[in-house]
């Protein structure tokens, strides 16, 4: 049997996005080292109700990886110390006993924080809805061999897709720019037949949309990188940047 942990955390917390915030800290012991950081939330916030305290406000829905709902800042890292993990998925055994967490919101402006390490992330969606739909005609199922696509084409095109939205590029950027998360969204549809009709407009849409919204340039620090929970390169920016400017 795996021996308790106990762990020290310090956690943001913020009543609503116009009031100031301030970390607060909490104890637990007897923790499960095979319990994700967000089940040990749950467990924290089952205790501060008992307590008649306002639980811990956090973003999750699926808890397997695959949504991109959760996220926020370990230590000042993007879903924590763990390569291409996301928070969820972020298990207690990667830390020591006695160690202490610190749980910050993204931070960046075009993610204001709406409680604690919630924060708006709705300036993606805005971004994808600025590169409008693709035209090619839908009903039922199509022959599956009635659109030709490499295998080379459909791998790397879904090595694009693999991208969850979650935001730990921007929230890790120094310049908070959204700039891997829109290159993977345009390098999925880029490299497939379905995306080829609007494909220019679609690239130069949505780079437009991304600053509109309050995002950075990128910096080439490649920190978008090493943070994102799927591994998604950012030689895809390089793409997005000759996508804009072609023909």
């Amino acid at each position: 049997m795996p021996t308790p942990l106990t762990l020290t955390f310090k956690i943001w917390r913020q009543i609503r996005p116009d009031a100031p915030g301030g970390l607060d800290t909490h104890r637990l012991e007897g923790l499960s080292p095979d319990l994700s950081l967000l089940e040990a939330l749950d467990v924290l916030n089952e205790r501060l109700i008992a307590r008649g305290e306002r639980p811990i406000t956090f973003d999750h829905d699926c808890r397997e990886g695959i949504c991109g709902a959760c996220g926020f800042l370990v230590n000042g890292q993007a879903h924590g110390p763990a390569a291409e993990t996301t928070v969820c998925q972020l298990y207690l055994r990667q830390f020591r006993d006695g160690q202490v967490l610190v749980l910050e919101p993204w931070r960046a402006r075009a993610f204001p924080v709406q409680q604690d390490l919630m924060v708006d992330r709705s300036a993606f969606d805005r971004i994808l809805q600025a590169g409008g739909y693709c035209s090619v005609n839908t009903g039922s199922a199509p022959e599956a061999n009635s659109l030709l696509v490499s295998r080379e084409a459909a791998a790397s095109a879904f090595d694009a897709a693999t991208c969850i939205g979650c935001g730990a590029c921007v929230a890790s950027c120094p310049n908070a720019s959204a700039s891997l998360f829109v290159a993977a969204k345009l390098a999925h549809l880029g490299q497939l037949p379905q995306g080829q009709p609007e494909r220019r407009q679609r690239a130069n849409a949505l780079q437009e949309q991304m600053a509109r919204e309050g995002f950075g340039h990128c910096g080439n620090h490649l920190e978008c990188e090493a943070a994102c929970p799927k591994g998604i390169s950012a030689d895809w920016i390089s793409w997005m940047r000759r996508e804009r400017w072609a023909g």
